[in-house]
């Protein structure tokens, strides 16, 4: 089972292609970015990858 993010950490990450918030997706467990259109993974270990090559696109 994937550790969730730390929710600190939730609270200060923002979207590296807008600088947008983000919602903490439990089901898919990734970082949604509303505005970018652009789903971020978080690693089995709760880490995020803030890397807008590494997001898919949810539009």
């Amino acid at each position: 089972m994937p550790q969730k993010p730390d929710p600190a950490l939730l609270k200060i990450l923002v979207c590296p292609k807008t600088k947008g918030p983000l919602e903490y997706d439990e089901a898919n467990h990734e970082l949604i970015s509303q505005q970018a259109q652009l789903a971020y993974p978080i690693t089995q270990e709760g880490i995020p990858v803030m890397l807008v090559d590494r997001a898919r696109s949810i539009a």
